[in-house]
């Protein structure tokens, strides 16, 4: 996409890292680039309204749902190896994120469990100490 005009940054560069500006996870010297190029193009200024409407409609309609608490650094994880040139697993990540809170949670209860008296342990308790 390109308005066609000259910019000191490239439309495909933009929209390369269109993401990174709207999520605020670029550096301000950077941010303040990418802001000259959007007042200037408005083919990309118009792909950065539409992502920016798309990421306020999911936050709205999926904000609420518990994310696994290490799908970030497993999403890092899959961008690097990406970026190596390495094979990526098949998995999703929130899938796989999800499956190890799930195992997480279900050790915890064990656990809960385990050191719980049982039902049976508590009524027999009950019934010496009367």
């Amino acid at each position: 996409m390109s308005c066609g005009e000259p910019h000191e940054k490239d439309c495909s560069e933009v929209l390369d890292h269109l993401y990174e500006y709207l999520d605020r996870e670029m550096p301000a010297g950077e941010c303040a680039e990418f802001q000259v190029h959007l007042d200037e193009c408005s083919p990309c200024l118009e792909k950065y309204g539409l992502e920016q409407a798309v990421k306020k409609l999911v936050k709205r309609c999926c904000g609420h749902d518990d994310v696994p608490t290490d799908l970030r650094s497993k999403v890092m994880g899959r961008i690097e190896l990406i970026r190596a040139g390495e094979t990526v697993p098949e998995v999703s990540v929130l899938d796989q994120a999800r499956h190890e809170q799930a195992q997480r949670e279900q050790a915890a209860d064990a656990r809960d469990a385990a050191a719980a008296p049982s039902e049976a342990d508590a009524a027999d308790n009950t019934a010496h100490a009367e």
